[in-house]
């Protein structure tokens, strides 16, 4: 089986073009066209038609199913990292750094990176992976979560300014796809499309309420930021949020509530 970039070099060939004509042709940068034959990119998915198209062929052949096989293994690796973000950050950066080796700046598992790096001690790192991120990537979701992290860490740095204009680069969302499916579905996917909007709508409010607080902690306003928390711990006892990623937020909320009774 041919690589996906061997093959687009050897079509390129028979066709009699250069690196710049097909990169014309189909919206991409010569750059891009000489990273996917050197084995250094994959092109993405999206240009699959394109590609196809351009030089007369049917994706199967072009990819060779190798798009599918890489987007399995990928969501394999991505996936296994999942669960250490909280319980063991090197294992799964080795694991990620591994995918990497095997499929050079793929977005998905650099997007997954940059849950496992800590921008807060290294924030230099975080803004290469996710400027790296944003160039490979043609998911906007993915974009805008490496958005997040490089605003993130130019906070770190005190760059107040380059934190903005990353999050300027993302657009205000007053509906999300999960709020729409639950509008116009029924039965099992409408009740599941609503289940996943609550859990993100509930660790957004939860967010907030906690930059509430530290606001109010910075004004020494402690028995006022001391209730933001209990009200956040009481949110997670009504939607009863008890497993995964909740008990973080659980132990943190309670921590702080002891912490400021003790500054009152």
């Amino acid at each position: 089986m041919l690589r996906i970039g061997d093959k687009i070099k050897q079509l390129r060939k028979a066709r009699g073009v250069t690196q710049e004509q097909l990169a014309n042709s189909i919206g991409v940068t010569f750059q891009a066209v000489s990273k996917w034959e050197n084995g250094i990119t994959l092109p993405d998915i999206a240009l699959a038609p394109a590609l196809a198209g351009y030089f007369g062929v049917t994706m199967d052949e072009l990819f060779d199913y190798d798009v599918q096989r890489i987007n399995d293994e990928v969501m394999k690796i991505a996936e296994e990292t999942w669960p250490l973000r909280e319980s063991d950050t090197e294992k799964g950066k080795e694991l990620i750094y591994k995918g990497l080796k095997e499929y050079p700046e793929n977005d998905i598992l650099l997007e997954n990176l940059l849950y496992l790096e800590n921008y807060k001690n290294d924030p230099d790192k975080t803004i290469d992976i996710a400027l790296r991120d944003i160039d490979a990537t043609s998911d906007n979701s993915i974009k805008y979560d490496a958005l997040r992290f490089l605003a993130y860490a130019y906070k770190e740095k005190n760059d107040i300014e380059s934190a903005k204009a990353a999050l300027m680069q993302i657009p205000e969302i007053y509906f999300s796809r999960l709020s729409e499916l639950a509008y116009i579905t029924t039965g099992e996917e409408k009740r599941n499309a609503a289940e996943k909007q609550i859990g993100v709508s509930l660790g957004i409010l939860c967010e907030m309420l906690t930059r509430r607080a530290e606001d109010m902690v910075d004004k020494h306003l402690y028995s006022d930021a001391r209730t933001e928390y209990e009200r956040a711990l009481k949110l997670l006892d009504i939607f009863d949020a008890v497993d995964g990623g909740w008990v973080s937020y659980r132990e943190f909320f309670a921590d702080k509530v002891q912490e400021l009774q003790q500054m009152e």
